[in-house]
């Protein structure tokens, strides 16, 4: 059985689940276009931690990480349950690459995690470990994690990256604006950079390109994507949906290595 492809997937604002948009749709379909997990490793742009950080709660809370939404996002649930033997094969292959991980017992699910997975696996039925990014940690930090996890794909572990490829909350439209050319310029160069298998420029992040600190004031949205990208063992990945939320909000979506999904 060919290994499980590992995917970057926008979570865009937390009332996605309830609103009408073309990403919507996409996640809605993801689990019919994926082979089904035997488990889930999601790392959220809204999880960062001095070291890597794992979830270990045997029914993680699901966390609503916002304020001045509509009353029925906060009584959404995702009840997913964990799994303590994944915990415990994130925990060594870091260790066999000199990363000491984290545990946290009290740590749910927050919005990057439970928005996209509501959508792709609404029954709430595989079990899923979240972990936390590295605070101040770099592109390069961030894609050898998920070079170290990469043998998790042959454990038919699904390994996601939740954040957006770009994200400027200072710069949001009404929903339907057109993206303005410094998103789709950024947007783009992800998308190039990503078929043709460039990991060199890609790792110049957040210096580089010129677009990048407009995309991205601070880095943690787009951290997870090297998280993805790395697991996915360094190959040329494929872009599964492109689209804008809010104007400026890429709703891109990549696969990694693998089958990389169907089209």
């Amino acid at each position: 059985m060919a290994s499980l492809p590992s995917l970057f997937l926008p979570h865009g604002a937390p009332d996605l689940l309830l609103s009408t948009h073309v990403s919507k749709d996409f996640l809605g379909t993801l689990g019919s276009r994926v082979e089904r997990p035997a488990a889930i490793l999601i790392v959220s742009a809204h999880w960062e931690a001095a070291q890597p950080t794992l979830t270990t709660a045997e029914a993680p809370e699901t966390v609503h990480d916002f304020f001045g939404f509509p009353d029925a996002l906060y009584r959404i649930r995702y009840p997913a349950r964990t799994a303590s033997d994944l915990v415990d094969w994130v925990d060594h292959l870091l260790a066999d690459q000199g990363v000491a991980a984290a545990r946290d017992p009290e740590r749910g699910f927050d919005h990057g995690a439970w928005v996209p997975l509501s959508l792709a696996y609404p029954d709430a039925d595989i079990p899923v470990v979240q972990l936390s990014l590295v605070q101040g940690g770099t592109a390069r930090q961030h894609f050898e994690i998920g070079r170290a996890l990469a043998p998790l794909r042959d454990r038919d572990v699904l390994i996601v990256g939740s954040g957006s490829v770009t994200h400027n909350l200072r710069e949001l439209g009404a929903e339907g604006t057109p993206p303005p050319v410094w998103a789709t310029a950024f947007d783009d160069w992800v998308s190039s950079a990503v078929e043709a298998g460039d990991w060199d420029s890609l790792m110049q992040f957040p210096e580089a390109p010129e677009t990048s600190r407009r995309a991205h004031p601070t880095p943690e949205h787009f951290l997870p994507f090297y998280v993805a990208a790395g697991a996915g063992a360094g190959e040329a990945g494929r872009k599964l949906h492109g689209s804008y939320s809010h104007g400026s909000i890429s709703m891109s979506a990549y696969a990694f290595g693998g089958s990389q999904a169907a089209a």
